[in-house]
């Protein structure tokens, strides 16, 4: 079953909860980590891919514990005639979903790393990224 990709956004109340390990321990989940990231406010946003056991009793649970759960519904693509090899995409990219390709120099995109964080949009030159819904 290939992984269901998520995003939580919390707030400060409940920043110290264990929520990831309750969705392991109760729910018998693999949850991968994909990207974190809690603010000095201890505002919060976690992109996760999720497998195995009762995924929509965990949802359920992180909606009762006041996480907002999204699913992550749109995709990153690269225009492959706009791009210019420019790598600028690369060096912002926190996943690695693009890449330089050695020792050609090309840049790569693995749409199954991108957590469509947006990055790469604001980077790009010449505008060969775009968002699909």
């Amino acid at each position: 079953m290939a992984p269901k990709k998520i995003v939580l956004r919390f707030g400060p109340d409940i920043s110290d909860k264990p929520i990831i390990y309750r969705l392991v321990k109760d729910y018998d989940l693999v949850v991968n980590i994909v990207k974190a990231n809690v603010n000095p406010q201890k505002e919060g946003t976690m992109v996760l891919e999720i497998t195995g056991g009762q995924v929509e009793g965990g949802m359920n649970y992180l909606r009762d514990q006041g996480v907002q759960v999204q699913a992550l519904t749109q995709d990153i693509a690269r225009d492959e005639e706009k791009c210019i090899m420019c790598g600028a995409c690369t060096a912002i990219c926190p996943t690695g979903a693009l890449y330089m390709e050695r020792p050609s120099m090309e840049v790569r995109f693995d749409g199954d790393n991108c957590v469509v964080c947006h990055l790469c949009l604001k980077i790009c030159p010449v505008k060969a990224m775009e968002v699909r819904i």
